[in-house]
C-alpha cells in the first residue's frame, strides 16, 4: 500500500494500527507480478503439453481410420474377386 493511500485512509478516520493491519492483509492477499508471471508460465506449459497430446491422438486416430479403410478395401477386393471367379466357374470359363 502506497503512502498516499495510507494518508487517505488516515484522513478518512482509520487509525495507524488499522491502516497497518489493512496493508498487511492486502500484502498477503494480492498476487505479485512475479506470481502472475509464474502462473502464466505454468499454464502455458500445461497448454503446450495438452496440445502435444491432442496432436498425437489425432495422428493416431487418422492412422486407425486409414488402416480401417485399407482393411475394408482389401475385404471388398477379395469379395469381388471371389464373386468373379464364382461367376466364371458358373459360366464354364
Amino acid at each position: 500500500m502506497g503512502a498516499s493511500a495510507v494518508l487517505k485512509l488516515q484522513k478518512a478516520g482509520f487509525t495507524v494500527d488499522q491502516v497497518e493491519a489493512l496493508a498487511d492483509f492486502m500484502d498477503t492477499q494480492a498476487a505479485s507480478k512475479a506470481d502472475l508471471l509464474k502462473e502464466t508460465s505454468a499454464i502455458r506449459s500445461d497448454m503446450a503439453e495438452v496440445e502435444h497430446r491432442l496432436e498425437t491422438r489425432i495422428i493416431e486416430a487418422k492412422a486407425d481410420i486409414l488402416k480401417t479403410i485399407i482393411g475394408v478395401m482389401v475385404v471388398n477386393s477379395a469379395v469381388v474377386l471371389a464373386a468373379m471367379f464364382g461367376l466364371a466357374k458358373l459360366l464354364g470359363h
